[in-house]
């Protein structure tokens, strides 16, 4: 029989009761079991709905916990890197939601955190284990649409709560929320780190966090990412990876459904009607799940970790350089 490693869930956060926990008790080698909240009530509640079994009205009984072997951390931003600390001090593996700090000098504390603990630390960028995104990766790296040399990406959604924490500093904002998915998908298909970076953000007055961002990143090889994210305008997402010869087009790119098939286009660009173009299907998965698996499999040593925490650390910077460039009004380098 195959065993499965004991997961702790620092909070009850949406993310985390309405997909993660439920998606990672569906792995073959994780299981949930454990919620913590600092209110009691709303842990027990949590993992009743959820049949998770053990309940912790504190993340320091959770932590203390030494039947728990790894974390899902989904705390709000401002509070990724110190409790994924103590949670490396407890002897736990952490698996942390994106973005992994609010600036690089942060994250960078885990690596120092990671060596003292000698425990996997990661951040949960879910669509890198998706299908659609392997196949993608592949497709641009073998050469069949020609050198690839830009990325286009759009993620949108509307959100005027001001009490939603999307919405509230210091981690509040588009380029935290979503704007992370675009780069690192555009570094994960590139295989490259950016030179440099120009942006503009503009700031929703009352809420004082970004609600319209765009940028134009630079990777060597004159290959570019162009993307805009924003908070308050219609639902849409669509990647476009362009190359010499064709294109490859993820029609759902970051909010995979899980009870439906995921389509993506590979054009060779012959006409402007699609009269090159070929559709690959893939079959209905989880990336939560997925992700998981992976960084149990980690832990289990059944594999490597595929994207250390140098990897969020490098996201990081040139989140960093986009918040930069907008205050500068010119070119950053990460």
């Amino acid at each position: 029989m195959t065993r499965k490693v004991s997961w702790g869930v620092l909070g009850a956060a949406k993310i985390g009761i309405e997909q993660v926990i439920p998606a990672m008790r569906r792995g073959e080698v994780s299981r949930v079991d454990a919620i913590a909240s600092r209110d009691i009530g709303k842990a027990r509640r949590a993992a009743d709905a959820l049949g998770v079994a053990k309940a912790y009205g504190s993340y320091e009984e959770l932590l203390a916990d030494s039947a728990i072997e790894a974390i899902y951390n989904p705390l709000p931003n401002e509070l990724h890197v110190p409790w994924t600390i103590r949670a490396l001090e407890a002897g736990k593996h952490v698996l942390c939601e994106k973005p992994i700090a609010l600036d690089a000098g942060q994250a960078s504390a885990l690596i120092e955190a990671r060596a003292r603990a000698g425990k996997l630390v990661a951040e949960a960028f879910m669509v890198r284990f998706h299908p659609q995104w392997r196949r993608a990766r592949e497709i641009a790296r073998s050469g069949a649409i020609g050198d690839v040399r830009a990325i286009q990406t759009f993620f949108s959604y509307r959100l005027t709560d001001a009490a939603n924490i999307r919405n509230r500093p210091p981690g509040g904002g588009g380029l935290y929320d979503i704007g992370c998915y675009a780069i690192s998908t555009a570094r994960h298909v590139f295989a490259a780190e950016p030179t440099r970076v120009v942006a503009a953000l503009d700031f929703d007055p009352a809420f004082g966090v970004d609600r319209l961002t765009s940028a134009l990143i630079e990777f060597p090889g004159d290959r570019h990412l162009t993307f805009t994210c924003a908070t308050q305008l219609s639902a849409h997402q669509r990647v476009t990876i362009v190359g010499e010869r064709g294109r490859v087009e993820i029609a759902i790119p970051f909010n995979a459904p899980i009870d439906r098939p995921t389509r993506i286009t590979i054009d060779d660009g012959v006409d402007l009607f699609g009269g090159g173009a070929r559709v690959e299907e893939f079959p209905p998965c989880d990336q939560y799940s997925l992700q998981g698996d992976a960084f149990s499999r980690a832990i289990l040593g059944e594999a490597a970790l595929e994207f250390p925490i140098e990897d969020a650390i490098a996201n990081m910077r040139v989140i960093d350089a986009a918040f930069r460039s907008a205050r500068s009004g010119g070119w950053e380098t990460p």
